[in-house]
């Protein structure tokens, strides 16, 4: 056995070292355990006997009683049996004695049975009642008798068997030790020593054969958890015990070597961990730090020891602990991961971005987590800038319209919290788009960065300035009082505007057009509040431009017309609802129908023809004007070509009104199409324009302009006499007629006489100036008799009106031919079409 213990905890790792030999000091604190745990090692040897007791109590205990019972039912029996004997042998002696009354021989006779020990009272008495003796005359017994036997006494006599008397006795109660024999001792005795002798050969065999293998496999298993190393049980036998003994033993031999292999592994996990370029840390349920890797110590500066146990959300910025505390931490028995971008601050008191990838799994009720933490101060840097470029004009230096919608909807939340208001200044420069396209985009940049620096100066600290794109520009005005400020705002926004702005020594003019919308009187929505500031500026804009407009629902309801009109046109063009009128124009001298011009005419299915006027208007907002352009410009041609073939009318020219916006390089090429289509020459079709078309100094409005007259059409100036009325348009543009606006024309016939004086000259001039030009004049708006004499006598050629004739789809004038063709082309004081 002892060799066997040294083997065992040779294998154990606990044997001598650098041969030493066995019983060396190795072996003390082996011994050291096996003395601690001494008091602790019968425990299993005393619930044996404890077993082994309680069997007894409960088994050979009841057969005791049994035993005792049993004898001691004998033994009174024998009492009883006895009693009864007594009471036979006397009561023949008592027959003579009660028969004499002999009182004395009754007493020697009772006194003989109450020697016996088994009977503690004895009683005689004759039937008539004049003896009756009992014994002990007074009991000192307290207790009650036991059995009461009794029988009657006869007497033989002459006469026979009479009965005398009677004969009572009492025995004593039942006795377990007074009715023990010394025989249930012998048996009682020996029972006992076999109960002994069986019970230690139990307490022996279960000493020799469990307790102590079972006394060595503690030994074995505290030596284990005290001293860390496995220790073996020096154990050998054939039996289960012996089984278990190896079986422990192998265990024992394996845990060892899964130990040495989780050391190792651990040893390079951790060393892995460490080596790592990328700081790792892991924490608690508590979010204390219970590991860091050297990685995370060389890259904060820490020591270890000055960082674990530490929580981890007191080394962040305390602006951002709230981010790390509201990650998502519950775990499940599934892995979870969190991710959050924290400021943390390092030993030298430096801040950097940090991204934390968080991972937690519950494992066995315990907790696991791993986190790496990523640097990311650089790439926040640059994110932030990115930010800031995303929502800041590159031009200008102000918020973008990205930026100004992030700032709007934080406006709007602070207002709506706070109880306050908000003003929106919605601002777009007059006469921007002329010195873009004439001086270039170069110069136009440096107009906007000046008019954005003069914004900038009206506005107070807490104003927001954007710009939304090309030349508009947004202004948020938080106040108490936000149509007041608003209002003072704008009033100084446009007199900056309206300075010269000098570019490369050039001074040039310019206003700005402001819409003013109010939150939340007028707006609940960032969308709403940018809407209404864009309705007021461009009402603003229609009325007058240089000044600020403020919202009302009449706006609102006035852009709600537009829409529906701008419905109105795009199902025109798909349902071909666009129709062409032509009014005569006539050769006021010869009476005869000159030309047509071509007037645009939607005529809607339910609300009839609709005024051309906000058609035009809103067409070329939205610009449909040149889909709408095209498609009058066809139907014109085929109505002319229709009224070619009525006599007198092969020569008539069309004239066609083109909109500012149709000047574009193609658009020579689509009316030559247009016209070879239909068969019209060129020199039939007069291109009737108005100043804002000239005021570009565009020099592609030029060329198309020289293009057209080169093919043979003619170029009207529409409406001379109002706006700049240039005279350099004469000069520099190939005009061939001048249309006089309609309002000289009522003129003639004003009931001031000055004023009639004053028109007459100036249409005389207007007719010498296109006279010396070699360019015709049409007076427009002729509506009387009257107009057309104070015309005729200005010498004014051409000439249309109501009173000569109102447009007409070209379908009546047709008809009008047929039923009196002479009319038609001839003009005599009036010519009815």
């Amino acid at each position: 056995m002892a060799a066997d213990r040294f083997g065992a905890c040779r294998r154990a790792g606990i044997g001598p070292k650098n041969g030493g030999a066995a019983g060396e000091p190795w072996r003390r604190p082996v011994d050291a355990v096996v003395l601690g745990i001494e008091m602790n090692t019968h425990s299993v040897e005393s619930r044996f006997i404890l077993i082994v007791s309680s069997a007894l109590l409960l088994l050979i205990a009841p057969l005791f009683v049994l035993f005792f019972y049993l004898s001691n039912e004998r033994a009174y029996r024998d009492v009883i049996d006895h009693g009864q004997v007594l009471l036979k042998a006397n009561s023949l002696a008592l027959g003579k004695p009660l028969w004499d009354f002999d009182e004395e021989s009754v007493r020697q006779i009772a006194s003989t049975i109450l020697a016996d020990r088994s009977v503690v009272s004895v009683r005689v008495y004759e039937v008539a009642g004049g003896l009756d003796v009992r014994l002990p005359e007074r009991s000192r017994d307290k207790n009650p008798p036991g059995e009461i036997l009794s029988t009657p006494v006869h007497y033989r006599s002459v006469d026979g068997t009479k009965t005398v008397g009677s004969l009572e006795i009492a025995l004593r109660q039942r006795d377990l030790l007074s009715d023990f024999e010394f025989d249930d001792a012998v048996y009682i005795g020996i029972f006992l020593f076999a109960i002994v002798i069986i019970t230690a050969a139990a307490i022996l065999g279960n000493r020799m054969m469990v307790t102590r293998p079972l006394l060595r496999l503690t030994h074995a298993i505290e030596a284990t958890r005290r001293l860390g190393s496995r220790h073996m049980v020096d154990w050998v036998s054939a039996d289960e015990m012996g089984m278990l003994a190896a079986n422990f033993n192998e265990m024992q031999g394996r845990l060892a070597q899964e130990e040495n292999d989780l050391k190792r592994a651990h040893q390079k996990t951790t060393r892995i961990y460490n080596l790592t370029p990328a700081k790792l840390y892991s924490i608690d349920d508590d979010d204390r730090l219970t590991a860091v890797s050297d990685y995370w110590l060389l890259a904060t500066g820490y020591h270890r020891q000055a960082v674990l146990g530490r929580h981890f959300a007191n080394f962040l910025d305390p602006a951002t602990r709230p981010a790390y505390q509201n990650r998502k931490r519950q775990a499940t028995e599934d892995v979870e991961a969190a991710t959050v971008t924290v400021k943390f601050r390092c030993a030298d008191g430096r801040l950097i971005d940090v991204l934390i990838k968080e991972v937690q799994a519950l494992e066995a009720g315990e907790t696991l987590s791993l986190a790496v933490m990523t640097d990311v101060t650089e790439l926040k840097t640059a994110e932030e800038r990115n930010h800031v470029q995303a929502i800041t004009d590159h031009l200008t230096g102000l918020l973008n319209r990205p930026g100004f919608e992030m700032a709007l909807d934080g406006a709007i939340r602070q207002a709506a919290a706070d109880g306050g208001e908000l003003a929106c200044l919605l601002i777009d420069l007059d006469r921007f788009k002329p010195i873009n396209d004439n001086l270039g985009h170069a110069a136009g940049d440096e107009v906007l960065r000046q008019i954005a620096g003069r914004i900038r100066a009206q506005v107070r600290g807490e104003d927001r300035v954007a710009r939304l794109g090309g030349d508009e520009f947004v202004v948020l005005i938080p106040a108490a009082k936000a149509e007041s400020a608003a209002l003072q705002i704008s009033a100084r926004i446009a007199a900056a505007c309206a300075e010269p702005v000098i570019v490369d020594g050039s001074a040039l003019s310019l206003s700005a057009s402001i819409g003013i919308a109010l939150y939340p009187a007028q707006a609940r929505t960032a969308a709403e509040l940018l809407q209404k500031s864009d309705m007021a500026m461009y009402a603003r804009k229609h009325n007058g431009k240089n000044g600020a407009k403020l919202f009302d629902p009449l706006i609102a309801s006035l852009a709600q017309e537009k829409l529906k009109i701008e419905t109105y046109i795009e199902e025109g063009l798909r349902q071909d609802w666009f129709d062409v009128h032509l009014q005569p124009i006539v050769d006021l001298k010869r009476g005869q129908v000159a030309g047509f011009e071509a007037l645009m005419r939607l005529n809607h299915p339910e609300h009839g023809v609709l005024p051309p006027t906000d058609i035009i208007r809103v067409a070329e907002e939205t610009g449909a004007i040149l889909r709408i352009g095209e498609r009058i410009f066809e139907k014109a041609v085929a109505h002319l070509a229709r009224l070619s073939s009525v006599p007198g009318l092969e020569n008539a020219y069309l004239a066609v009104n083109v909109s500012p916006l149709q000047f574009c390089p193609k658009l020579p090429a689509s009316i030559f199409a247009t016209l070879m289509k239909w068969g019209i020459t060129p020199t039939r079709i007069v291109i009737e324009i108005t100043e804002a078309v000239l005021m570009h100094h565009s020099p592609d409005i030029r060329d198309i302009l020289g293009a057209l007259s080169g093919a043979g059409m003619k170029i009207a100036l529409d409406d001379f006499g109002t706006g700049y009325s240039s005279l350099s348009y004469l000069v520099h543009f190939p005009v061939n007629i001048i249309k006089i606006d309609q309002a000289f024309t009522r003129s003639l016939t004003d009931e001031s006489e000055t004023v009639r004086r004053r028109v007459q000259k100036l249409i005389a001039g207007i007719h010498m100036v296109a006279k010396e030009m070699n360019c015709h004049v049409v007076a427009e708006g002729i509506e009387t008799d009257a107009q057309l004499r104070a015309l005729l006598s200005l010498k004014v050629g051409r000439g249309q009106g109501y009173f000569l004739g109102r447009p007409q789809p070209v379908g009546d004038i047709l008809s009008g031919v047929e039923r009196d063709e002479e009319k038609c082309v001839r003009f005599s004081a009036r010519i009815p079409l």
